[in-house]
């Protein structure tokens, strides 16, 4: 059965590279590979989604391996992609297929609901984590979403990883851990801005600058830090307590 709300929405890098103009008409399909050790599904998968003008489904792959090498060749927009496969597991795959195909972004789409799962996946780089009980609409609407820069987590998903952020600011308190020093006082001024979620556009309202002095803050923020997506960003600026759960 479907989440009630559907996935939950993390602002993504910025609207302005959205392949989605403002009045909802793509130039070209959201390129999609098809990733899961389940034939039958793959299939299903494939059928439901050849009904979407906007995704075109480019391949298909049957464990992390294989994805990997498709990626490579095919250089899909997004990546859909099972937690538990043979031979290569997903997570596993998802820092190899980012080496081969920079731009690709990945949803991992699982029965697992286990948090470390979740937590491996983000920091391998996935930009999605849906449970394979969502609808079928919800699948399509999840890739035009992480396609468009943002990201997305099943909502029983987003509300075990509130419950850790709240326990690991518990465990840090008696630690008085303080954010890195190595970052700006701007660049901490962004990040906890990017973690309350704002996009770039909103950031630049708020501080007064120019969008590209954003991108650029948000790109040196995740550099010096070594974090892959502004969803570690907020799982930073929690655990260093820059922003604080209420």
């Amino acid at each position: 059965m479907a989440d009630r709300f559907g996935p939950v929405l993390v602002p993504g890098e910025d609207d302005e590279g959205a392949c989605e103009d403002r009045g909802g008409a793509r130039e070209e399909p959201i390129r999609v590979l098809v990733v899961d050790d389940h034939a039958l599904f793959r299939r299903g998968l494939e059928i439901v989604l050849a009904q979407e003008e906007d995704i075109q489904v480019v391949g298909e792959a049957g464990d992390g391996a294989e994805a990997v090498d498709k990626a490579a060749d095919l250089l899909p927009d997004i990546v859909l992609m099972d937690v538990r496969m043979p031979r290569r597991g997903g997570i596993e795959a998802c820092t190899s297929i980012k080496e081969v195909a920079p731009s690709a972004k990945i949803i991992m789409l699982t029965i697992s609901d286990e948090e470390a799962d979740l937590y491996d996946a983000i920091k391998a780089g996935a930009t999605g984590y849906l449970l394979k009980e969502i609808s079928t609409d919800e699948v399509a609407t999840a890739i035009r979403a992480v396609a468009d820069g943002q990201s997305q987590i099943s909502p029983s998903m987003a509300s075990k990883l509130l419950t850790e952020f709240k326990s690991m600011i518990q465990r840090t308190d008696e630690r008085r851990l303080v954010p890195a020093p190595r970052l700006t006082d701007r660049e901490l001024e962004v990040l906890k801005l990017v973690a309350t979620g704002m996009n770039n556009r909103d950031i630049a309202k708020e501080l007064f600058i120019s969008e590209n002095t954003v991108k650029n803050h948000v790109r040196n923020i995740l550099e010096k830090l070594q974090l892959h997506s502004r969803m570690e960003a907020v799982v930073y600026a929690m655990r260093e307590k820059i922003l604080e759960i209420r």
